[in-house]
């Protein structure tokens, strides 16, 4: 599994605008249904500021390269320029083995 973590910052509550847009506009619906899409998901930070989080997951490369290659990323690339967001992103890869003996001490399921 491929998880990107996209941090997107505006001003004047665009990251949120943006966000709500891509789901009143029925562009993460899409998304949740294309082949290998685990998960596409935004998250507001607690401490406020201008910032969406996006945790977007992926089956596989081969799914994620989809994705990138389907008309779906030109609408979310005009929605971004609409909103001028900036973004950071970092990209996480699932143990094949899934979580470490030692750490599961740690979950509470």
């Amino acid at each position: 599994m491929i998880t990107i973590q996209m941090e997107y910052e505006g001003k004047n509550g665009s990251a949120l605008l943006f966000a709500k847009e891509m789901l009143e506009q029925g562009v993460v619906a899409e998304i949740r249904k294309e082949p290998g899409n685990l998960r596409y998901e935004y998250f507001l930070p607690l401490e406020g500021g201008e910032k969406v989080l996006l945790l977007d997951s992926w089956i596989d490369q081969q799914a994620l390269d989809f994705h990138h290659a389907s008309p779906m990323m030109e609408r979310i690339a005009q929605l971004r320029e609409k909103y001028d967001l900036h973004m950071k992103v970092e990209r996480f890869v699932s143990d094949a083995d899934g979580i470490p003996q030692k750490d599961q001490a740690f979950i509470r399921p």
